[in-house]
């Protein structure tokens, strides 16, 4: 696959999402979770809502949908690619995507005061790369639970 295009999410991509999340979600508890803590997104029903509740945006090349991200409230979440497809610049291009229209270009997704956040997993290696090197800085660290796992999640911030 070498090129893509991002569009709004249509019910009818949830079932690719569901197994896009599913794929990728182990790869993003190494080194952060216990690997125990995943719950494959249909049997979540905290994450399912969340998921459902969220604006998404989805990647696709002419056949498949590669990846998806979605908004809340001016925060940046659900930011998952196929690990078939992973660094050919989907998630860059999902999040550029996503601060274009919370900053402000899109009347339905006002950007928050302060900036755009995310919340990401300390130690999902590849995540942190990629929102540091888009210009979000850490601005807080907590402990949290990840379906009863302990965990340390990383607040960034992106300064609009």
């Amino acid at each position: 696959m070498n090129e893509f295009q991002v569009r709004d999410y249509k019910d009818s991509d949830s079932n690719r999402c569901r197994d896009i999340h599913d794929l990728a979600r182990p790869i993003e508890l190494q080194g952060s979770c216990d690997p125990r803590a995943f719950v494959p997104l249909a049997n979540d029903a905290k994450d399912l809502a969340e998921f459902q509740r969220a604006k998404k945006y989805v990647a696709h090349d002419e056949e498949t949908i590669v990846g998806f991200i979605g908004v809340d409230e001016g925060d940046v979440g659900w930011l998952y690619v196929d690990p078939k497809s992973a660094r050919m610049g989907i998630g860059r291009a999902l999040l550029r995507h996503a601060m274009m229209l919370i900053n402000g270009r899109s009347p339905t997704l006002l950007g928050a005061a302060g900036g755009i956040a995310v919340y990401v997993l300390d130690g999902n290696t590849p995540a942190l790369r990629l929102y540091r090197s888009e210009g979000f800085e850490a601005v807080d660290q907590f402990q949290s639970k990840n379906n009863g796992y302990p965990c340390t999640v990383l607040k960034l911030r992106y300064a609009i």
